[in-house]
């Protein structure tokens, strides 16, 4: 979810309350809103975006 506090958007888990940052313009707020949306979506399918490479 995005709240607009002291002059910023910020990005906020539903369930937690948790801040993925903040920004400047909800553009902004909004495009993270959807890195986080596809990044949960990767970890429950057992995918992930790992950038570490195999030992």
């Amino acid at each position: 979810m995005i709240r607009k506090r002291g002059g910023k958007y910020v990005v906020l888990s539903e369930k937690t309350g948790r801040s993925f940052g903040a920004y400047d313009t909800r553009t902004e707020a909004e495009k993270r809103l959807r890195q986080i949306e596809v990044f949960k979506h990767l970890k429950a399918k057992g995918g992930g975006a790992s950038r570490r490479r195999p030992a």
